[in-house]
This record gives C-alpha cells, sequence and structure tokens, in this order.
C-alpha cells in the first residue's frame, strides 16, 4: 500500500521549517511520496497578499532541488481562486485508489478543521498529522478526524517573519536556503 503525505500550504515563501518537516514526515510516516501542494489563496487568509504562483513555484523547486521522496503539485494554482483542500484530497484520492493518504497541517490550524470545507468527507480520506510548533501544547484533533502529531524537527519560524526579515533588510540565508534567499533578493520578492 502507498503511503501518500500531502504538505499544503502559501509557502509564501518556503524555508527550511517546511524541509524539516517534510524529512520529518518521510521518516516517521514511512511514506512512499510526498506532495507540496501550493495554495492559490488560503480561505482563512484572505487579506494574505501572495508573491506571484510562479515565484512561489520556483522557490519550492530551488529548495526542493536534490531532495528524493518530494514532489510538486501545483493544481491548486491551476485552478486558481480559494484553495479548498477537499478538492485536491479527492484528486488523490481517486489517483491513488488504495493509497493511505496523510494530510499535514500546523498544529494552529487545528481547531479550524471542523469549519474546512466537507470537513466530514476530509476527515474520511486522510489521517491528519499536525506540525507542533515549539512551546505550543498539543491541541487533540476535533471529532470525527484522526491521525496524530509529527514528533521531528519542530522550529520556531513562519514566512510571516521571513517576510519580515526581508522588508527590513535582514539576512535570510540561513532561514530559507541560499538559492532560496538570492532568487527572493533577485526578484524583489516580498519588500
Amino acid at each position: 500500500m502507498q503511503r501518500i503525505g500531502l504538505f499544503g500550504g502559501s509557502f509564501n515563501p518556503v524555508h527550511l521549517g517546511h524541509l524539516l518537516v517534510a524529512r520529518a514526515a518521510q521518516e516517521e510516516l514511512q511514506l512512499s511520496r510526498l506532495f507540496f501542494i501550493p495554495a492559490a489563496q488560503s480561505p482563512f487568509k484572505p487579506g494574505l497578499v501572495l508573491a506571484p504562483p510562479e515565484q512561489r513555484l520556483r522557490l519550492l523547486r530551488l529548495a526542493l532541488a536534490g531532495r528524493t521522496g518530494c514532489e510538486i503539485d501545483d493544481q491548486e494554482i491551476k485552478r486558481g481562486g480559494i484553495s479548498y483542500t477537499i478538492d485536491s484530497v479527492r484528486d488523490y484520492a481517486r489517483r491513488f485508489p488504495g493509497a493511505r493518504l496523510f494530510y499535514l497541517i500546523g498544529a494552529d490550524h487545528v481547531p479550524q478543521l471542523p469549519k474546512w470545507r466537507e470537513a466530514i468527507d476530509l476527515a474520511r480520506l486522510v489521517e491528519v498529522v499536525v506540525i507542533p510548533r515549539p512551546g505550543q501544547l498539543a491541541t487533540p484533533l476535533p471529532v470525527p478526524f484522526r491521525g496524530h502529531a509529527l514528533a521531528g524537527f519542530p522550529l520556531g519560524v513562519s514566512s510571516s517573519q521571513i517576510r519580515d526579515r526581508v522588508r527590513a533588510g535582514l539576512p535570510i540565508d540561513l532561514l530559507v536556503g541560499p538559492a532560496v534567499a538570492e532568487a527572493i533578493r533577485n526578484n524583489r520578492l516580498y519588500l
């Protein structure tokens, strides 16, 4: 049975915390494949200004270069508009019948799960894997969701902190990696 990880998010920008989560998920869940699924627009962050989709995809490609088992799926960007997780999950359930699907989410999103579009179907199709934040208490998954918390590599860095550092003219190389940092500088993103 294939074990497939789905890692959705804005990735605005992708950073080393995302990569550490990916590595921990691959190891702890023994994933066959892990897909990064950048959102066109989050329904829970309507006011968030995103870098252009092609730039976020480019940053993901740079960040994942040479990493095995990780792939990028741009279906939400291609669909455009607000990205609903259930649409992508149904696509994976159709493409990989019989596969065990794991959906990675940040701990801060757990209380919102019942508000996600078609939450009951989503809970039926995936096991939720919660990404802990350092210093945050574990929040139990709401019924009917099932899953568990990821144990490895919680890192206290966020995309919003990186965007703030870019605007302040502070270095980000150690937070995103040199290739991603250079692409952000060269394309004058997040200023």
